[in-house]
């Protein structure tokens, strides 16, 4: 195929533009999904607007901004510090960026189905020729053939297929670009909750240190009674038990203290080796006081996992629109032209002008059922992802309501927690002034003590999993990933 000149090439032009503004796009017209028709998240009663524990209270505020660094509003050195390492090293992160980059070329190599092909062309040769090919009976002739020679293509989208193979490609990268935000909030999330777990793990250990330590004087005491014959020897037994469980309970949590800080330098793209995570307690951490509200209607335009959806569905009913092109007949306009010569110096002599323009028209005629099925396989997909959606649609919202049910359950755990945590404070109070006064033994403070240290226990857990449930909550409702690109 070569360039033409002038007239031929103008029109070929007008025709391509006569064309193509006839030119329509078969298949279906993407329109967005509907919001769903729900006023509210969870069944029932409304959760309160306020949540109030003695651990602080937290109060959902409609039409609060969802922060892109909502991470800070807990206050904590060790939280920023490890999501901006994670942000910078994360290796998950890093393959969704490339990812997405790899899918914007894609889009861009696509579009060029949108322009003339045109292709230049240089050979040089030493032939051969016999005149008996042609019924002529002379000796063959040896010569050089030098050619420079241009061409030019342009395939008519009549039936719209390389438009719609085009929208595809471009709903593919807007599916990756979410792909790429829902990355960025996961992994966010992941590194708070790790180093809330990590900080209540440290904890914990702390107060089971101080509770074995308790037994420990108990069986001192008891040890005591029981060689002055006031007590029996199986009380201390009793207690060496219980202390071997504390202390066997040591090792569980001091793996998990390993593990959260060895997935942090995971999160970060570092080896374990490597990592020097901050020491952090639950009293580092602050608990976000105003929580976001948003309607029903706005997370299917909040949720990156809904937007990624939403674009795989798009994707599929631009394939529709492709498998249905490919159905119809294709028409492809074409035009070489350029100069042959037996001599390097004379190769653009216009006796040596050679040039075509012409046309081709493709018709499926008999692929035994293949394109009938692969529309059919189109549209199956497009059902496929259509189901995608909306299963990701309700596991939003459930996810949510379930957050939002968790931390009103959260503040309530928490308040009793507290009201129990009083109490045994009280009472351990109560029992030092009586045995000042000599009415209480030193035994029964230290079993108070105990008692108060596990309340304590129980008040770190429960503080734990409202911090967490917060974060659960700028996850389910899509924040944080503004920042993403």
């Amino acid at each position: 195929m070569r360039v033409c000149h002038g007239r031929a090439s103008r029109a070929a032009l007008g025709l391509w533009a006569a064309l193509s503004l006839a030119a329509c796009a078969v298949g279906p017209n993407f329109s967005r999904p509907p919001t769903p028709h729900v006023e509210q998240f969870v069944n029932g009663a409304a959760p309160p607007t306020t949540l109030t524990a003695a651990g602080g209270t937290q109060t959902l505020r409609a039409g609060e901004p969802i922060r892109n660094d909502w991470w800070t509003l807990f206050a904590c050195r060790a939280i920023d510090d490890a999501v901006d390492d994670a942000l910078t090293g994360n290796a998950t992160l890093a393959a969704a960026q490339a990812t997405l980059r790899r899918s914007e070329h894609e889009l861009r190599a696509g579009a060029g189905v949108f322009f003339p092909q045109i292709d230049a062309q240089f050979s040089a040769s030493r032939q051969r020729y016999s005149p008996l090919r042609a019924g002529i009976d002379l000796p063959p002739s040896i010569f050089n053939l030098f050619t420079l020679s241009a061409s030019i293509s342009y395939a008519l989208d009549i039936w719209g297929g390389q438009r719609r193979y085009v929208e595809a490609l471009a709903a593919q990268t807007e599916a990756q670009r979410y792909a790429v935000q829902a990355a960025y909030l996961t992994l966010t999330t992941n590194v708070v909750n790790t180093v809330i777990a990590r900080a209540a793990y440290r904890d914990e250990i702390v107060a089971t240190e101080q509770i074995i330590a308790l037994v420990a004087e108990q069986i001192a005491i008891t040890n005591a009674q029981v060689s002055s014959g006031a007590s029996a020897y199986a009380a201390v037994l009793t207690l060496e038990n219980e202390r071997a469980t504390l202390q066997a309970s040591l090792p569980a949590l001091a793996q998990k203290e390993v593990q959260a800080g060895d997935l942090l330098a995971l999160l970060a793209g570092q080896f374990p080796v490597e990592w020097r995570a901050q020491p952090v307690s639950l009293a580092d951490i602050s608990l976000p006081a105003d929580l976001p509200q948003t309607v029903p209607s706005s997370l299917v335009r909040r949720r990156p996992d809904i937007l990624q959806a939403e674009a795989a569905l798009h994707a599929a009913s631009a394939n529709v629109g492709v498998a249905t092109a490919a159905m119809f007949p294709d028409l492809t306009l074409s035009a070489t032209g350029g100069y042959d010569n037996t001599a390097m110096h004379g190769l653009t002599d216009s006796k040596g002008q050679v040039w075509s323009i012409g046309a081709s028209l493709t018709a499926p005629l008999f692929q035994g059922g293949t394109l009938w099925h692969q529309r059919k396989a189109a549209l199956a997909a497009f059902d496929e992802s259509n189901a995608t959606y909306r299963q990701t649609v309700l596991a939003a919202f459930a996810q949510v309501a379930d957050t939002l049910r968790a931390l009103e359950h959260d503040a309530a755990a928490l308040d009793a927690q507290t009201r129990a945590v009083d109490a045994a404070a009280e009472a351990l109070r109560l029992l030092k002034v009586g045995y000042e006064a000599g009415t209480v033994g030193y035994l029964e403070i230290l079993i108070a003590d105990r008692q108060y240290h596990e309340a304590r226990i129980a008040w770190l857990e429960a503080s734990a999993r409202r911090l967490q449930d917060t974060v659960a909550l700028y996850a389910a409702l899509g924040g944080g990933w503004g920042d993403a690109s």
